[in-house]
């Protein structure tokens, strides 16, 4: 392997800060970071599959119903970054039980709800609790595992990641074919009770920096993102001045924003990474490639509904390949993420991505289930295999000191493209009065510039 290959694997790390667990600790910890991790990927799932039977039992047309799922996503895209640098100053073990703590919480309140606005703002809630699950996670397991395994560690991550989307549509099935939506979260309850002791007993501490909570740049990242989110919706559906007005008040927040980051030791929002080429591109092809997934996640429960005449139990079974897919390429490409760099893996990963998209894509309506399936299947294999390498690629790029910045990057990377996704499924499914095939035709278009991208990032960097 070259030298420039074993450097571009290398990264940058402190040998004393990035020791990592051993044993039964590291056995311990993982399990308290990737438990956490579950209980807010269950419920994202479990949502998707649950949109159509929550938009007729609250009167709500299915492009207003998709606000389910962005405003978790949109709230969770929103504190992201702050809550990433409070978690480097409290610690990021605190940061995941508060987390824990707010998801419980909002849970119940989505549970409760009775209208559609009332939903929405409780998944808003659940999203900030989210969060600070998210905003940390990847930093945790940047200490459970030594540098030279960490790629495994990422990769075992992104294994319950799929686990977690992989039990959603068929948990929710089962749990909507005996009880109404409402119970979708109040399952929540006894795994974020157990998620909160094991993190109470088992979390490292890490190093805590002293750089003091930026109040007036958290306040505008919180602006910058929403604003923009909020907006692009409404221009989405067809609503032009509020879309605009907002569309304009989040392009007016981050200028102020990044006007007023100039020279701070650690922005809110970390342009200082953005300026390292590797960090950009990884952190690009990781937002160009949660795009893809959302366009299919997101329109493939109304697909099925409409053009593949599926019911409710039979929806979530066959989006769960996909998650299958994933979490088995995620635990088979452990093995090959610290050898390999991202421009291989995740370039193949993301090209047979874009070949499952297309396969979808050429389905006649009166496909049979397995056709449906298979597809399903390798597309999610495909994911499964961009995903580690590039997010590993992301966590390397960044130096000693500035984990907590890499993780949440890594996180609005993820979130930023899943939201546009949704975003877009909201307005293609405004647009056109029969939208299905077309959503996926735009995550196979998606996944292809991703592809090429990752492929050309060796020749970019140098």
């Amino acid at each position: 392997m070259k030298a420039a290959t074993v450097n571009s694997l290398r990264g940058e790390y402190d040998p004393q800060r990035h020791a990592g667990l051993y044993g039964a600790r590291r056995v311990k910890a993982m399990s308290a970071v990737l438990l956490s991790l579950m209980l807010s990927i269950l419920d994202y799932a479990i949502a998707n599959v649950a949109l159509p039977s929550i938009a007729q039992d609250l009167h709500a047309p299915s492009s207003r119903a998709i606000w389910v799922v962005n405003a978790y996503q949109l709230a969770n895209l929103s504190c992201l970054l702050p809550l990433a640098a409070m978690g480097a100053r409290f610690g990021f073990a605190r940061m995941s039980q508060f987390g824990i703590l707010l998801f419980l919480i909002a849970s119940v309140a989505c549970a409760l709800s009775h209208t559609l606005l009332e939903l929405t703002l409780a998944r808003a809630l659940q999203g900030v609790g989210g969060a600070c699950i998210m905003s940390v996670n990847i930093a945790l397991v940047r200490f459970i595992y030594p540098h030279e395994e960490l790629g495994r560690g990422i990769a075992l991550n992104g294994l319950f990641i799929g686990i977690g989307v992989a039990l959603g549509p068929s948990l929710g099935s089962l749990v909507l074919s005996v009880a109404d939506w409402p119970w979708i979260f109040w399952i929540n309850l006894p795994l974020a009770v157990a998620a909160m002791i094991l993190a109470h007993l088992a979390l490292p501490e890490t190093p805590r920096n002293n750089v003091a909570i930026d109040t007036i740049g958290s306040l505008l990242t919180v602006a910058s993102f929403s604003l923009c989110g909020v907006g692009l919706d409404s221009l989405m559906h067809a609503d032009m001045i509020p879309g605009i007005g907002l569309t304009g008040g989040g392009i007016i927040s981050w200028v102020l924003l990044l006007r007023y980051q100039r020279g701070r030791r650690e922005p809110t929002v970390p342009v200082d990474l953005l300026a390292r080429r590797p960090f950009l591109l990884a952190c690009m092809v990781g937002f160009m490639g949660f795009v893809s997934s959302n366009l299919y996640i997101v329109a493939m429960p109304f697909t099925l509904a409409s053009a593949f005449h599926r019911g409710p139990s039979m929806i979530g079974l066959l989006i769960a390949p996909w998650a299958v897919g994933v979490a088995t390429m995620s635990f088979v490409v452990g093995r090959f993420a610290d050898r390999f760099p991202a421009a291989v893996l995740s370039s193949i990963g993301m090209g047979i991505t874009a070949f499952g998209f297309m396969l979808l894509f050429m389905l006649n309506p009166d496909a049979s289930n397995l056709d449906i399936a298979w597809r399903t299947l390798l597309a999610g294999m495909g994911f499964g295999l961009f995903q580690p390498p590039n997010n590993r690629a992301i966590m390397v790029a960044a130096p000693a000191g500035r984990e907590g910045g890499a993780s949440g990057m890594l996180s609005v990377a993820r979130l930023a493209g899943q939201t546009l996704g949704a975003l877009l499924v909201a307005g293609l499914f405004t647009v056109f009065p029969h939208p299905a095939f077309i959503c996926l035709g735009c995550a196979m278009v998606v996944s292809i510039v991703g592809c090429a991208l990752s492929a050309s990032r060796k020749y970019l960097v140098d």
